[in-house]
Parts: structure tokens; C-alpha cells; sequence
């Protein structure tokens, strides 16, 4: 619970800083508590919530505001965009570090190589290699596009 520990000690940091942004990252850390508060109460009765849960309910959340800014930018709402970047950017630092493009091609030709996929229509079976692998290290989108980019390499 190394995660969950740092959080509530993260918050209670900020609501007591005078700080300017304070009140941006204190709303954040509470979304985060609440996640994960809601994330126990959907797996209650199957165990402890573990580090890896709480990485991933920290992983969707970032996914969720890249979408967002992604649809703010569209929208030319610049000042929504930047907020849920700053979102984003108190949400990752208590993720893993995330893995550069180098060591997700080189984790993605190992897996190649130990689960003996022969091509792109083995591409299912290998990305559920993966996932488990780079959950909650690397996004799962770029870990697709290059999945896609080193079994297809003349497309």
C-alpha cells in the first residue's frame, strides 16, 4: 500500500500548504482517493486491493484526461486542456516511471521471441502476452501502434 500511503500523505501536505496550485493538486489527490475508494468497493469480497489495482485505476485515469484534452483542444478550449494536463502530470507521479519507445520494442521483440508469434495475425495472442508486462509502465496505445509497426514492418 506504498501508493495509497504516499496519496494520503501527499494530501494532507496540500490542504494544509498555502501555496499557490495547491487547490488544483489537493481536488486531484481526492479524485484519486475516491477512485481508489471505489475501486476496493468493487472488488470487495475478492481480496485486498493490491499496487498493481491502484496502478491501473491510476492508469485509466490518465488515459481518461488525455482523451479529454484531446477533445478540449478539439473544442478550443485551451484553458480545460491545460487543466487536465496539470491533472495528468500529479496523477503520474505515483505511477510507475513509464517506459521510453526503445524498451517498449525491445520488451515487445522478447515477448515475440518467447511466445514464437510468426505474424501480424498473431497479434492478439501477443499483445495479451504483453499487457501484463508494461501495465501500468507504458500506454496501451502506443504499445499497440508498435506492436502493429514491428509485426507489419512493410506497411
Amino acid at each position: 500500500m506504498d501508493i495509497l500511503k504516499k496519496i494520503n500523505e501527499d494530501l494532507v501536505t496540500s490542504m494544509k500548504s498555502k501555496e499557490e496550485g495547491s487547490g488544483l493538486r489537493t481536488s486531484t489527490l481526492r479524485m484519486i482517493k475516491s477512485a481508489i475508494k471505489n475501486a476496493e468497493i468493487a472488488k470487495r469480497g475478492k481480496g485486498e486491493i493490491t499496487e498493481e489495482d491502484i496502478t491501473g485505476v491510476l492508469s485509466t485515469m490518465v488515459k481518461q484526461r488525455k482523451e479529454s484534452v484531446e477533445q478540449y483542444l478539439k473544442a478550443n478550449r485551451n484553458d480545460l486542456a491545460e487543466k487536465e494536463n496539470k491533472e495528468i502530470e500529479i496523477i503520474q507521479k505515483y505511477l510507475p516511471e513509464q517506459l521510453s519507445a526503445e524498451e517498449v520494442d525491445e520488451i515487445i521483440r522478447a515477448t515475440i521471441q518467447e511466445a514464437g508469434i510468426t505474424g501480424a495475425k498473431d497479434m492478439g495472442r501477443l499483445m495479451k502476452e504483453l499487457m501484463p508486462k508494461v501495465k501500468g509502465k507504458a500506454d496501451g496505445k502506443l504499445v499497440s501502434q508498435r506492436v502493429k509497426e514491428i509485426l507489419t514492418p512493410n506497411s
